[in-house]
């Protein structure tokens, strides 16, 4: 229910969608910022986050984001409020490549009663890359240990062989083989898109590093100019689900120009596919193959107040809510920049084997935060949906 101190916050938003709001015409805002209702409004993550990663853990979620050293906060309740715990790293990458102290594209997952901390070294437009991985032994310790590259794209060790020679080294993700529990990183941006290669029993090197079995697992072969990146790879019985971001992401100027955005629709969007196999091939709802450009819509913009949202992740189920799909999005009420970005989340939903977003679980609980997030972004999107008029 709306109760008076969302409507306060709403009258924030209406604030800010006011006076915050570009100064495109009321044409150029409509040819840009999709109206439909087909998507729900995210849950609010109440934090500014690009390319979020979050862990669960003894009852918290820890949230990693890409910037100077890599900082973690943390929260009992994906609503928030975050509170600032940490950095990865205390000080540069020992990459010695440029952006050294401003990794990209954290993930972070617990393994083996250790956590291994992946991120992305680079610039960009550029694929003189890297993926590099740190470890802990408790996300509250602060107490990580940087171990370097294990993927080089661009220059550095290994950088000349397949398919290092080809790819892009940026937005790292993992996932294990359910059936033999086999370790594996899954990669890439750009150039010849997402691929995968079997990781080492330590996680800390590529198995048969010299001698990589890789395999290309989604790309978009005749369109350069829509990538497809930052994947991840999820696992509800009896298929495995490779997510990924696809569009273009960022660097919309100022937000006040119509030429710094793509097209209605050419702008980031979550698509998926699956297999039965860990290493695919993947396909979408359709049949297509996503080494052929294929790829199933779940969520894209919407009501006119969500704009590109990407940078995904998956939260497992467990005993006290059902899969949560995370990504990062732009409110057209509160500002169309890079730093701009937010946190969003969503409960996922299956119908005939296919990921759908929802807004609220089906068992109704946690209905309350949902709702209420949504009352809020309702309001917001009926204030924008005016603005546009």
């Amino acid at each position: 229910m709306c109760r008076i101190r969302l409507l306060l916050q709403a009258s924030l938003l209406f604030h800010q969608a006011v006076v915050g709001s570009p100064s495109l015409s009321s044409k150029e805002k409509a040819a840009l910022f999709s109206n439909t209702d087909k998507y729900p409004l995210p849950n609010q993550g109440n934090v500014v986050a690009h390319d979020p990663n979050i862990v669960e853990y003894n009852d918290n979620f820890y949230l990693f984001i890409g910037g100077v050293h890599i900082p973690i906060s943390k929260a009992s309740s994906l609503d928030g409020p975050w509170t600032r715990v940490g950095t990865v790293l205390d000080g540069p990458s020992i990459i010695e490549k440029q952006n050294r102290t401003r990794p990209w594209a954290p993930t972070t997952v617990q393994h083996n009663g250790s956590f291994y901390c992946y991120y992305t070294i680079s610039t960009p437009g550029s694929r003189n890359s890297s993926i590099g991985v740190a470890t802990t032994d408790s996300l509250d310790s602060g107490k990580w240990t940087d171990h370097g590259a294990l993927i080089n794209t661009g220059s550095g060790t290994l950088s000349h062989i397949y398919p290092y020679n080809e790819s892009n080294a940026i937005d790292a993700s993992f996932i294990v083989d359910n059936a033999t529990g086999k370790p594996y990183l899954n990669y890439g941006s750009y150039w010849h898109g997402i691929f995968q290669v079997p990781l080492a029993a330590d996680l800390l090197s590529v198995e048969d590093a010299e001698h990589p079995h890789a395999i290309n697992l989604a790309y978009l072969p005749t369109d350069n100019f829509k990538p497809i990146e930052g994947s991840w790879m999820s696992f509800r019985d009896p298929y495995y689900y490779l997510w990924a971001s696809h569009g273009r992401c960022c660097r919309f100027g100022d937000g006040q120009h119509a030429k710094d955005f793509p097209a209605m629709g050419q702008e980031y969007e979550i698509r998926v596919g699956r297999s039965t196999s860990v290493t695919g091939p993947f396909q979408d709802k359709d049949g297509k193959n996503l080494t052929d450009g294929g790829g199933t819509v779940v969520y894209a913009s919407n009501h006119g107040v969500v704009y590109a949202p990407g940078g995904i992740g998956v939260l497992p189920a467990n005993e006290k809510h059902p899969e949560i799909l995370y990504y990062h999005y732009l409110n057209t009420s509160m500002g169309l920049r890079d730093d701009d970005a937010r946190l969003g989340w969503s409960y996922l939903d299956y119908q005939d084997g296919w990921p759908v977003v929802k807004a609220v679980e089906n068992s109704g609980k946690n209905s309350g935060t949902a709702n209420r997030s949504n009352c809020i972004l309702s309001i917001s999107a009926l204030i924008v949906g005016y603005i546009l008029m």
